[in-house]
């Protein structure tokens, strides 16, 4: 275990502070897009959930006698879409295919233009100044 962080984790030469932060904070909005998509996936899995609660609901009001009421609620709403044209693995691979993935070829290329494409910089700098050298489990790499 080494006292010095990871090649990948030290600033490139002729990096400046600003930089190292700009980068960090460009990277920062990645993840929270990262946060949002993660939160569409949950979307698309309780929709799923939902849809199939529903399922049974209808079945349940038939089996209860309810035929009308489960035949409206099957047509209306048993596989409709949740927006216009749209279920939500559409809007899953659209937001992935468009905004997720030129969001994070952007951060790329930014990183890879500024600070040599290493990523974490301004979080390794803080580990740096926070840790305890020498302290047990303050080590600077695994």
């Amino acid at each position: 275990m080494g006292e010095s962080p990871a090649p990948e984790h030290q600033r490139p030469a002729n990096v400046d502070d600003a930089t190292v932060a700009a980068v960090g904070k460009l990277s920062e909005a990645l993840e929270t897009a990262e946060r949002a998509r993660g939160h569409l996936y949950s979307f698309h899995q309780l929709t799923g959930s939902a849809d199939q609660q529903l399922q049974d609901a209808v079945a349940a009001l038939e089996d209860a006698g309810h035929a009308n009421v489960a035949d409206e609620l099957r047509t209306d709403l048993v596989g409709r879409n949740v927006l216009h044209g749209r279920w939500t693995f559409q809007i899953l691979e659209e937001y992935d295919d468009g905004y997720w993935s030129r969001f994070r070829a952007a951060e790329q290329a930014a990183r890879d233009s500024l600070v040599g494409g290493r990523r974490h910089l301004y979080e390794a700098e803080m580990k740096e100044r926070e840790r305890t050298k020498g302290r047990p489990g303050h080590e600077a790499t695994p």
